[in-house]
């Protein structure tokens, strides 16, 4: 597995994770701005990412749900701050309801995403900020840091395929 080492810092609201691929900086960078790409990995195994909307510039929004192994499905958007491909990118990554519409009584995190060379590849850190202890204490709780795990996990098969 690629993914090398999460950290939880609780003082700065900060949850970071930190991937190690063989593949270069553009080629990882495919999988963050091919939505038919990202489809494969955004999310667990076991929910599978479709995307609908895909505006992948600054001020542009990136919506889908997730399919659930009972066919639940769980919605989400991006609403994309900065793009500076193929190194960087940054997105509030929120909750949505069934119409798409961003569901404000769920938390909402600023997703970093910094892609650099490293030893004759790619190291991926995906920093996501919270708002408050209580936000990244309640994120934890709905799983999102196995999530991640789960979800970064699976771009090394992406980038064999």
């Amino acid at each position: 597995m690629s993914v090398t080492r999460v950290d939880k810092d609780l003082d700065n609201l900060t949850l970071t994770l930190i991937a190690d691929f063989t593949a270069p900086v553009d080629r990882v960078w495919q999988l963050w701005a091919d939505p038919r790409q990202l489809e494969r990995w955004w999310g667990p195994p076991t929910y599978p990412a479709t995307v609908e909307q895909y505006d992948l510039t600054p001020g542009g929004e990136v919506t889908y749900f997730m399919t659930g192994p009972e066919g639940d499905k769980h919605h989400g958007w991006w609403r994309v701050a900065s793009v500076n491909p193929p190194t960087s990118l940054e997105f509030l990554d929120g909750f949505a309801h069934e119409d798409g519409k961003p569901n404000d009584e769920m938390p909402t995190t600023t997703m970093r995403v910094r892609l650099t060379e490293h030893d004759g590849g790619t190291r991926m850190e995906l920093r996501s900020v919270f708002d408050s202890r209580e936000q990244m204490e309640r994120m934890a709780e709905m799983g999102m840091v196995e999530g991640l795990r789960q979800a970064v996990g699976q771009m090394d098969a992406q980038l064999d395929a």
